[in-house]
């Protein structure tokens, strides 16, 4: 923790504009790209959810970090080249800078305000991963770790924004992949080997499922894969790629790191239901399985393994925040007259703040399933639909794209609301609600149409 502040505010000393803190300078070549991106993706949700719900549910928690790389695919190869191309020639640095120039002020408003209530929830599901962690390692309360891991994200992030979070990455990254490639092979070994997982799990129905077992698979696709394509903090770190090539090699192997990554950690989680088949919380399988079986060098470095993943993804969160308000809010409608400098101060103490309210969110949120689930199906229903059109669909404009929004966000709540979220006649409300914002967008350029002269 203390190395990656220590990096942190290093770099950040050389970061003295905007350009710096929101697109890199727009310099970064595809092994930087791939390795923000893929720490990026890595994180509480990839980590110690995906290992929860393998815990629970078995084989088909594939399907929660298989998407993400599914959806990585499609931005590497259809979406991220063409906005970035558009972000360089309008001097585009935020999400919100390319709806306005697609769609108008109103478009960008509605959005910076939904980005920022869903964005706090996922960075506190990172947090409370974070947490885990310190509780298994140190006995800690888990309030107490929410707020470890709030401090240390915040610091370094708050001191040089996205070029300061490429170079943090890189050294996550390291740490990660070698925590997971050393302790995986281990645990196998720690809990009976393969035929022991098989023999104490066989049972539970579902469980070797690919497709779907229990409350996991295949439709974890409709939630996180468009998220995984529109997602703010994503396209951001493509705005800050040198060129095209830059986006197709980083992003697209990032996604093949993704799909073969994501089948580690719900395996991890089956071996833990085989070793520890009593755990009062699934959040605990991953952490537990490293300290508990595993000799301590090797369980630590797997647990700075699982820490560094959650930081990572934090900073991405806070990328999100801090960008969207200075950007989207503050320079657009507070103070259009504001200096390069006063940008990057309220987009420094917004880093802050995000800090303090995720990690407030945190303590008070249940479990890192929740509030992961939130996030991504409101960032999925308000952003896929009018990204995907804004960038290939020509004829649209704000009317379409504010009826898109709202259509998509108000089905999702009402069926999230009406079913537990259950879901709507095998309908998960991200389904519900990807189809509610296609059909607001259709149905009023239908209405448009008919009206023109």
């Amino acid at each position: 923790a203390v190395t990656l502040m220590g990096v942190g505010l290093l770099i950040g000393r050389h970061v003295r504009d905007t350009s710096g803190f929101f697109v890199a300078r727009r310099r970064l070549g595809p092994f930087l790209v791939f390795s923000t991106m893929l720490a990026a993706n890595i994180g509480a949700g990839s980590t110690v959810n995906a290992a929860a719900l393998g815990y629970r549910d078995g084989l088909s928690a594939w399907w929660w970090v298989g998407s993400a790389g599914l959806g990585s695919i499609v931005l590497a190869w259809w979406i991220g080249p063409r906005i970035r191309a558009l972000s360089k020639r309008h001097g585009l640095r935020t999400i919100g800078d390319f709806l306005e120039l697609r769609y108008g002020q109103s478009v960008r408003a509605l959005i910076a305000i939904l980005l920022w209530i869903g964005t706090l929830a996922i960075l506190a599901g990172q947090l409370i991963a974070i947490a885990w962690v310190l509780n298994v390692v140190t006995g800690i309360d888990r309030w107490v770790g929410c707020v470890v891991g709030g401090v240390v994200v915040t610091v370094y992030f708050a001191a040089g924004g996205l070029l300061t979070t490429v170079w943090v990455n890189v050294l996550q990254l390291a740490v990660l992949l070698t925590g997971f490639v050393v302790a995986f092979p281990l645990a196998l070994s720690a809990v009976g080997g393969w035929s022991q997982v098989v023999a104490s799990t066989q049972d539970i129905e579902g469980y070797w499922s690919l497709w779907q077992g229990g409350g996991s698979g295949w439709f974890y696709l409709a939630m996180l894969g468009p998220a995984f394509v529109v997602s703010p903090g994503l396209l951001q770190k493509v705005y800050g790629a040198r060129d095209d090539s830059a986006v197709r090699i980083g992003v697209g192997l990032n996604a093949v790191v993704l799909l073969v990554f994501a089948a580690a950690p719900p395996l991890l989680g089956m071996f833990a239901r085989t070793a520890f088949p009593d755990l009062p919380d699934h959040d605990l399988a991953l952490p537990t399985l490293l300290m508990e079986s595993l000799p301590p060098l090797v369980g630590a470095l797997g647990l700075a393994a699982l820490f560094s993943a959650e930081v990572s993804s934090s900073d991405a969160i806070l990328f999100m925040l801090s960008t969207s308000l200075s950007q989207d809010l503050y320079l657009r409608f507070v103070r259009p007259s504001a200096t390069d400098g006063d940008v990057l101060r309220v987009a420094r103490w917004t880093a802050v703040c995000g800090g303090v309210l995720g990690t407030s969110l945190a303590i008070v949120s249940e479990s890192i399933a929740g509030a992961l689930s939130f996030f991504y199906t409101l960032l999925t229903v308000s952003l896929f639909v009018p990204v995907i059109a804004g960038l290939y669909l020509r004829r649209l404009s704000s009317p379409e794209a504010l009826a898109a929004i709202t259509g998509g966000v108000t089905l999702a709540t009402v069926v999230q609301i009406t079913s537990a979220g259950e879901g709507l006649a095998g309908l998960t409300p991200a389904m519900c609600g990807l189809g509610g914002a296609l059909l607001g967008g259709v149905l009023v350029f239908a209405i448009k149409m008919r009206s023109a002269p």
